[in-house]
């Protein structure tokens, strides 16, 4: 699909890479890896033609489409989320409404024996058959599918786009160019304004798609779960590793190995080339070995070893006094916006040492609670700190409270103590502020650079409650590895805010789940958690959210009571099989339409007119099928509703 020869990318003197060859294959999962600044997010927007290569080049066949999310991007305010969802569909409607026309000129005319006619004919079959393709048939349900599994509520798909935040209308835009189903998605850290189901749904799509996926992302599980093929940028070279990340970080230290051995042995051999060269220089019986050693030494190639992109960077956070017990006592603990009860009744207690961690989907009220403990905002309840504790926050907008005026080294050298002050250096290497780097002033670093600048220097505060909010947004796996070493030799409490599985895997030994309006505990690690909650697609979470509902709302009480529980149980449980029935239909017709999609784009059957009509039917039962699962669903809701 993309054929890229002899690419380089240059800024300044110094190349970032050079003659790389490559093929994106349609249905290729690719991770693009390498240390921040390598040339991943470059390499994207040439592939996709925003921007020209210094040499070589990037072909494709005509009318291939992309998609591409950049980490950031300008999003409108003036239109409500459906509506600017709609605008994905801006090609199919304009082709929709050329079958309209060529549907209507068929009705009007009269000499269905014509070869003009035929002609006609054979357009509207083409024009029909390439919109039911780009899914012209189901947007509605399709839009529907797509926002809630990105984390929308149905009651937010009519709200103005102005009223979320910034992360929400990232999602916006991804929803947008998922729905477009181009033949190639480029996502540049899609998971960073994501909670970890909004990234299981998009897992799962990312790995049913007939797109072809090139992504870049430091989630270390994300990448493992989608891609199945790895492109390294290191040391100005581009490696085509045909393996997942985890295999590819074997093989690559595999490789290093044999390098360093290899270039090892060619030193060896050097020296002793230049030995017997100085040794034999002068002697006249030697005098044609010599020539030879020279000539021998002028044709080695030296051997390059990869650069390191991890640095054996290892921290520690310095000495702090002793907290008590419980750094944290909840009871009863509650918090409202107006009519909009974001939790109530939390109640839990964190013992000294523990490091646990705040997770569910986004505004669920994991940010809030933490602003109730740092004592921010007003709230219900009880919320005991305990004694002698000593609290250091890491907020989302934490790199807003730098001090602009000062360079990255100042910001650090004022808040270091003890032998570390000897490792500054090392330690902002460690986080991508190396070299020159170190020398910005904090005003010119981007947000995440800013944000990397305030970890480090949270790092280094001698606190004994660590309370970080999303830390991982802007880390490199280099980076979020010294940080995560650095809680794990933690000797106080954390508690920690994230959406990154592989981040809080054997860090965290307790699970708070936020969901409902409550706030419930789950022994065990993340895994655990995902486990125990059965978690693997938003379906299943929204079902066992509803069962814990269930659960968990006021009942009738007496005999009565019970027989309209058990009834209402039973219509519940019928509609909720229903449901799953329908979407299992579903699952099974856009398989089939995706096995076709492949057919199709061969040259063998792309005019196989059984397979056409057979597509055709299966696109109908499949928007049919839709409608009907909407039904079904907007059912369940209400017998839900009146459940409770």
């Amino acid at each position: 699909m993309i054929t890229v020869e002899g690419l380089g990318i240059a800024f300044g003197v110094k190349p970032l890479f050079r003659h790389a060859n490559f093929v994106v294959n349609g249905r290729d999962r690719i991770a693009l890896v390498g240390k921040n600044g390598a040339g991943k997010t470059t390499l994207l927007r040439v592939l996709c033609g925003r921007q020209m290569p210094s040499e070589g080049t990037v072909s494709y066949p005509s009318g291939t489409t992309f998609g591409y999310l950049p980490q950031v991007m300008a999003v409108a305010d003036t239109t409500t989320v459906r509506q600017e969802v709609v605008k994905a569909f801006v090609d199919v409607n304009r082709l929709k409404e050329h079958v309209e026309q060529l549907g209507r000129e068929m009705q009007e005319r009269t000499d269905y024996d014509s070869d003009d006619y035929l002609q006609l004919v054979d357009r509207f079959t083409s024009a029909h058959e390439r919109c039911q393709l780009m899914g012209g048939g189901n947007q509605d349900a399709e839009i529907e599918r797509t926002l809630t599994g990105l984390g929308f509520a149905r009651t937010d798909l009519d709200r103005p786009t102005a009223e979320f935040s910034g992360g929400w209308r990232m999602r916006i835009e991804l929803a947008k160019i998922l729905l477009q189903r181009p033949d190639v998605l480029l996502l540049d850290e899609p998971t960073n304004h994501l909670d970890i189901e909004s990234i299981q749904w998009l897992e799962q799509f990312l790995t049913t798609t007939a797109s072809a996926v090139v992504l870049v992302s430091h989630d270390r599980a994300f990448i493992n779960n989608v891609t199945d093929r790895t492109l390294e940028i290191s040391a100005g070279r581009l490696i085509d590793y045909k393996v997942k990340y985890n295999a590819y970080v074997q093989l690559r230290r595999e490789r290093r190995e044999q390098q360093l051995r290899a270039y090892e042995n060619q030193q060896k051999e050097m020296a002793d080339m230049k030995a017997f060269i100085e040794r034999f220089r002068y002697q006249a019986t030697k005098a044609v070995q010599v020539q030879q050693k020279i000539k021998q030494l002028e044709k080695i190639v030296p051997i390059e070893i990869d650069e390191l992109d991890n640095k054996a960077m290892h921290l520690k956070f310095p000495p702090c006094a002793r907290s008590g017990d419980y750094p944290v006592i909840c009871q009863d603990v509650g918090k409202a916006y107006g009519n909009h009860q974001v939790f109530a009744g939390v109640s839990f207690t964190i013992n000294r040492g523990e490091k646990v961690a705040f997770v569910g989907r986004n505004g669920e009220g994991k940010t809030t609670l933490v602003k109730c403990i740092m004592g921010e905002i007003p709230f219900e309840g009880a919320l005991k700190i305990g004694h002698n504790v000593q609290i250091g926050y890491f907020a989302q907008n934490q790199a807003q409270l730098l001090d602009e005026q000062l360079t990255v080294f100042e910001t650090i050298d004022r808040v270091a103590r003890g032998d570390i002050r000897l490792r500054l250096n090392d330690l902002l290497g460690a986080f991508m502020f190396g070299g020159d780097a170190s020398d910005k002033r904090v005003k010119v670093l981007s947000g995440g650079e800013r944000s990397r600048l305030a970890m480090i220097k949270l790092l280094l505060e001698p606190v004994n409650l660590l309370i970080l909010d999303e830390p991982t947004n802007h880390l490199d796996m280099a980076s979020k590895d010294v940080l995560k070493e650095a809680l794990l030799a933690f000797d106080g409490t954390v508690i920690v805010v994230s959406h990154d599985r592989e981040f809080l895997d054997g860090l965290v030994s307790k699970v708070y789940e936020f969901g409902g309006g409550k706030v419930r505990e789950h022994l065990g690690g993340i895994y655990d958690f995902l486990e125990s909650r059965q978690i693997d697609s938003l379906n299943q979470l929204a079902a066992s959210k509803e069962k814990t509902v269930a659960e968990t709302a006021p009942r009738p009480s007496g005999n009565a009571g019970y027989q309209a529980r058990k009834e209402q149980q039973k219509r519940l449980k019928k509609q909720q099989r229903l449901v799953e029935e329908s979407e299992q239909k579903i699952a099974r017709l856009e398989q089939r339409v995706k096995e076709m999609d492949a057919l199709l784009m061969s040259e063998t059957h792309a005019t196989d007119m059984q397979l056409i009509e057979e597509y055709t039917a299966v696109m109908r039962q499949l928007d049919e099928e839709n409608i009907r699962w909407m039904a079904l669903s907007e059912g369940l809701e209400q017998l839900q509703e009146n459940s409770i």
